[in-house]
């Protein structure tokens, strides 16, 4: 059963358009893998009803499952907005974390003021593989800090994700995630119910959902 924030968000996601479904016409990933959805969630920062929302119910992750939350810091790129609008909210400081170290300047991974021993909170716009939040795992742990945890806006629900982050110690929570938005999408008319299934079937095992 999915929480009112979760079908909310999904909702809104939908009606602007920040996730686009078509599992008949998959989308490519870069990794080469074939995806019946395509998100975009930089587009909430466009809509401020749902920029509002969204920042909010981070906000309200944050403050539930990591009081003792000292920095916000967004994971590049589009986590960055979300992360400061977060921060925000919460009158925290803020820094966000490259992929990797920049190649001229200073060479910073970390951009910001993260004072050593600091507790932080990431925040990322979307989880899939897991791979670009646990980059800014590791960075964050390298600069001395401590990395209580992530919130993101939504979840594909990988299962080798969860696995990962596991392994790293670092737990999660999202607003919103895949299984909850097919829900909706049917619900709303955006997906008959016998593509919604072919596309939950994605997440089970996305790299064999089309070979």
């Amino acid at each position: 059963m999915s929480s009112n924030k979760a079908t909310n968000l999904a909702k809104f996601l939908l009606e602007i358009k920040a996730v686009k479904l078509n599992p008949d016409n998959p989308f490519t990933w870069t990794s080469g893998i074939q995806s019946p959805i395509y998100c975009d969630n930089r587009m909430v920062l466009s809509f401020p009803h749902v920029r509002t929302f969204v920042k909010n119910e981070l906000a309200e992750l944050v403050k539930t499952h990591f009081p003792e939350a000292t920095v916000i810091a967004g994971i590049a790129t589009a986590g960055i907005a979300h992360a400061a609008l977060v921060a925000d909210v919460l009158e925290m400081p803020n820094c966000y974390v490259r992929p990797e170290p920049k190649k001229h300047g200073m060479k910073n991974q970390i951009e910001g003021n993260l004072p050593t021993g600091s507790k932080v909170v990431l925040v990322e716009d979307l989880i899939s593989t897991g791979k670009s939040s646990l980059q800014a795992v590791d960075a964050v742990r390298e600069a001395g800090s401590e990395v209580v945890g992530l919130v993101a806006l939504f979840t594909y629900g990988f299962e080798d994700a969860k696995v990962k982050f596991e392994a790293a110690n670092v737990p999660f929570f999202t607003l919103s995630s895949f299984p909850v938005l097919c829900e909706v999408a049917v619900n709303e008319g955006f997906l008959d119910a016998h593509s919604a299934e072919d596309a939950k079937a994605f997440a089970k095992n996305p790299a064999e959902w089309r070979k």
